[in-house]
């Protein structure tokens, strides 16, 4: 799988709507077929970047790339940054979370 996380520096007249903003693109995205998760998290240190944390099956991220909702977004969601976002993904094995061995419930 190909896991994605990605911090979104929202200008501070945008926070308050920025899920809004990326409603459509989060549906869109969570319904592809390659996807596996698509999950939306705010800091708590701060209040104006949020974090995206994403995995799609190894072939899913180039349809994600190349889907329409994604052009939109690269469209839509500029005008609310305060910077570039930042990115790091890799390629992993499996297609799912694996338990945390060191802290069993």
């Amino acid at each position: 799988m190909i896991v994605i996380t990605v911090r979104f520096k929202v200008k501070p007249e945008h926070v308050d709507g920025w899920l809004d903003r990326v409603d459509s693109f989060t549906r869109n995205t969570r319904a592809e077929e390659g996807n596996l998760w698509f999950d939306w998290s705010r800091s708590i240190d701060d209040p104006n970047e949020f974090v995206l944390l994403e995995a799609f099956k190894d072939d899913g991220a180039e349809a994600h790339v190349a889907s329409d909702h994604f052009k939109q977004a690269i469209v839509d969601l500029p005008p609310a940054l305060a910077e570039t976002p930042r990115i790091i993904n890799f390629q992993t094995d499996g297609e799912d979370w694996s338990r945390m061995g060191e802290m069993q419930v």
